[in-house]
């Protein structure tokens, strides 16, 4: 089957922190984009004469919601193709070519095992897109840890957000963790000292891990030294 490439058209753009701005993509010719919490969509950009140096993906940060709405949070690379003609080029009522929802980084069913979400930088897309889905639909879940790792608090990404929704949904607990930051009373160093400090009777848990390929790859090799089985372990890589 072929994959359906749509016309979206960009309706709100808002600049998050000094290099990530969230994009609000409207498909005009689709009554409601459905999704599930985890998936991602495909840019084909005119960024490269071959088709396959033109597509982007990333993440949905924004949880189905029954419109032809859908949101991404993106970063600026330094020398990304992708990221600089998004960053440069786009504005709102611009059009993107697209297609999706694609991926299989989705949430188990059902969720009858404490759930490790970790990430770095604007790999909380899919995690923001999942506990809101969690919250909004009252899905029944074993406690919930979001565990998001960036440089300084100013990288801190839907900070407030997350911080509300902990208060709103049972079980539920963001964990910001500045490796740099030096006036920070929170947690402090790299996200992997925190789940093997919380797991050391070694508990079911499924881990979901979304971000660079060194975090990912040290996150895996570390859960699995705790004596955890790789089919608990699900990623999305991002770069």
């Amino acid at each position: 089957m072929l994959d359906l490439w749509h016309t979206g058209i960009v309706t709100k753009l808002v600049d998050e922190t000094h290099n990530t701005r969230r994009f609000w993509i409207q498909v005009p010719d689709m009554e409601r984009f459905d999704f599930k919490p985890g998936q991602f969509v495909t840019f084909d950009l005119p960024i490269h004469e071959k088709k396959n140096k033109r597509w982007r993906s990333y993440s949905i940060a924004s949880d189905p919601d029954g419109t032809n709405t859908f949101e991404l949070v993106i970063v600026l690379l330094e020398g990304g193709a992708g990221s600089t003609y998004l960053f440069n080029e786009i504005k709102v009522g611009s059009e993107l070519l697209l297609r999706g929802p694609q991926g299989v980084f989705v949430l188990p069913q059902p969720l009858d095992k404490e759930l490790f979400l970790i990430c770095t930088g604007t790999g909380i897309a899919p995690f923001r897109s999942m506990a809101r889905y969690i919250h909004e639909h009252a899905v029944p879940h074993q406690p919930i840890h979001l565990i998001f790792g960036v440089r300084y608090a100013h990288d801190l990404l839907y900070a407030e957000e997350m911080k509300q929704l902990a208060q709103e949904l049972p079980g539920f607990n963001y964990i910001p963790t500045l490796s740099r930051e030096e006036n920070w009373t929170g947690r402090k160093g790299y996200v992997h000292t925190i789940y093997e400090e919380m797991l050391q009777d070694k508990r079911p848990a499924n881990f979901f891990l979304c971000g660079w390929k060194a975090m990912i790859d040290e996150a895996k090799q570390r859960i699995q030294a705790m004596g955890y089985d790789r089919h608990d372990i699900h990623q999305e890589l991002y770069g």
